[in-house]
């Protein structure tokens, strides 16, 4: 699906980024993902939530293991948005309360 998310970078106001925590092989191709992402001129000022999720499965990659491997500290101190990085489980519900959090505070009406 990765590209045709372009065509829907106009109308986006805040971008959730999910990533299998469970899954080391597919990381490269994740950032990737993600370097594309946030270097794409509409989305420049576009709020982005990086999700690690099925922390549940015994076989996840800690979030310092996969801030690490994604360089995530140079990532952030270069992007142009404001980056959130959280953990979550969508099976067992572990992390989606900071998550719901996230969008309300994003999409909060500043009136």
């Amino acid at each position: 699906m990765g590209p045709i998310w372009p065509s829907y970078y106009g109308e986006c106001g805040a971008v959730l980024f999910v990533i299998d925590a469970a899954n080391p092989t597919q990381v490269s191709s994740s950032c990737v993902q993600l370097l594309a992402l946030l270097s794409a001129e509409q989305l420049a000022a576009v709020p982005v939530l990086v999700l690690f999720n099925k922390i549940d499965l015994p076989c996840y990659m800690s979030l310092v293991e996969m801030k690490a491997l994604f360089r995530m500290q140079d990532i952030v101190s270069c992007a142009t948005q404001p980056i959130t990085i959280l953990e979550a489980s969508a099976r067992d519900g572990t992390g989606l309360a900071d998550v719901l959090q996230w969008l309300k505070d994003t999409f909060r009406d500043p009136s």
